[in-house]
């Protein structure tokens, strides 16, 4: 059973810096492409960063030069590193798994930035 947890969100101020991390189990992650997309309150859910098997990253414009994702396959974990954050960064960053024509979610978590 394929599960994602994801950890290290919390309340930073405008120009702070958090790092989240998603640890996955069920033994799909070193052969999958993982993600990090985000929810704001009555918005839809955005691609924020992804990162392939081979380590090819792809980021939304709005996080470029801010924020990192990068992936541990021994440890089967991936983070986002996110510096310079902003209130509009704010929103429920949710963990992805893609492998097998099959996407995978983690349960979220919060990241609200204070102005």
């Amino acid at each position: 059973q394929v599960q994602l947890v994801e950890s290290g969100g919390g309340l930073v101020q405008a120009g702070g810096s958090l790092r989240l991390s998603c640890a996955a189990s069920g033994g799909i992650f070193s052969r999958s492409t993982m993600g990090w997309y985000r929810q704001a309150p009555g918005k839809q859910r955005n691609l924020v960063a992804t990162i392939t098997t081979g380590g090819t990253t792809n980021y939304a414009d709005s996080v470029k030069g801010r924020f990192t994702i990068s992936r541990d396959n021994a440890k089967n974990t991936v983070y986002l590193q996110m510096n310079s954050l902003k209130p509009e960064d704010t929103a429920v960053y949710y963990c992805n798994a893609y492998w097998g024509f099959v996407t995978y979610w983690g349960q979220g978590t919060q990241v609200t930035v204070s102005s």
